[in-house]
């Protein structure tokens, strides 16, 4: 790290944020997965991945919470550029058949659909798989791992790893969606799946959702049958309180009280309001700041809970950098806040 001066200008050398970092010297490891078929509204958010990597070196890296944050050894490993390819073969089928149900079609009047949608689960099924081995093999090296997407069906597999890692943990979600649907538009492993899938692993023993203000009835009730394993801090209610004249620091509070000694932080971009990310696949009026965002994850540092691992999910640029430049500084917050807590 002596060569590096964080406070010159950022150099693509093409790993996050421009640190001059490997895999093998890092202790965070971030792994991209550019995929986003199942994405039922906007799509790009396959190229968050590289968008948010190309954006990273114009930050600076100084911050409040960690001395000589700059010093942080993360890493990002490579875009699988397999992956990205099978995805634009799958994108132009995905796009006919959600235009197909669009109009009314059903997928059981479909062979031809109903091959395309075996195609992808199985597709996203071994996309899983090799997520899992991959991260399996860092954690067993020692690192903390992360996932970037893409979509947010994205890290199931590094969920997974943790949950045979791990005896016990709890998912911090911050989202603007429940994701908790059996299956959406006929895939299983859709990005408003992620959750529902995610709750198959025994070893997640709370799931927390914040920012939650667009979600059907079926996962309401999905919320309320689970007997106190997940958790729900609605938009609309947090809104509510915070007019009435309720703080942020108290909600902060009442939420990092709902989660166990060891979390996950599961941050899909649409949490925040549109206008920091205009172009995420499913954006929805309302939610965070982005320093909002960031404040309940230092206070869940603070509260000398565990950092195990993150994802950052559902970024894509449009026709300019902003959401980019957004998602980046999202990313160094979660880092930050993993990296402060491994220190300790």
């Amino acid at each position: 790290m002596s060569e590096f001066n964080p406070h010159d200008v950022g150099v693509a050398n093409g790993n996050i944020f421009g640190f001059p970092v490997t895999e093998e010297e890092a202790d965070i490891v971030i792994v991209p997965i550019s995929w986003d078929v199942t994405a039922s509204y906007g799509k790009g958010t396959s190229r968050g991945p590289s968008q948010i990597l190309e954006a990273s070196t114009q930050l600076d890296f100084y911050h409040p919470k960690l001395s000589k944050a700059y010093e942080t050894k993360v890493f990002q490993t490579p875009i699988n550029e397999d992956v990205l390819k099978l995805n634009d073969q799958f994108l132009l089928e995905a796009k006919k058949y959600i235009d197909f149900l669009e109009e009314g079609g059903k997928l059981e009047d479909s062979e031809s659909f109903q091959e395309t949608v075996g195609a992808v689960n199985q597709a996203q099924i071994d996309l899983k798989n090799a997520l899992k081995q991959r991260v399996s093999g860092l954690l067993k090296n020692g690192k903390i791992p992360a996932v970037l997407g893409g979509e947010h069906s994205a890290p199931l597999g590094l969920l997974e790893a943790l949950g045979d890692q791990y005896s016990s943990f709890g998912v911090l979600q911050i989202d603007a969606h429940a994701d908790l649907r059996e299956a959406y538009e006929g895939f299983e492993q859709s990005h408003a799946s992620i959750f529902y899938n995610a709750l198959k692993i025994k070893s997640i023993e709370k799931l927390v959702q914040v920012g939650i203000r667009d979600v059907s009835a079926p996962e309401v009730e999905f919320v309320k049958k689970s007997e106190g394993r997940i958790k729900t801090f609605y938009d609309w209610n947090l809104k509510a309180e915070q007019f009435e004249g309720r703080t942020w620091s108290n909600q902060v509070q009442e939420i990092i009280e709902e989660l166990p000694q060891r979390v996950y932080i599961s941050y899909d971009i649409d949490a925040l309001d549109p206008s920091l990310c205009p172009n995420t696949g499913t954006p929805v009026p309302g939610g965070f700041k982005l320093e909002e965002a960031s404040y309940l994850i230092e206070k869940l540092v603070e509260s000398g809970r565990e950092i195990i691992g993150f994802d950052l999910c559902e970024v894509a640029n449009g026709d300019n950098d902003w959401d980019a430049n957004v998602g980046a500084r999202a990313l160094w917050s979660l880092v930050v806040a993993t990296e402060i807590t491994r220190r300790i």
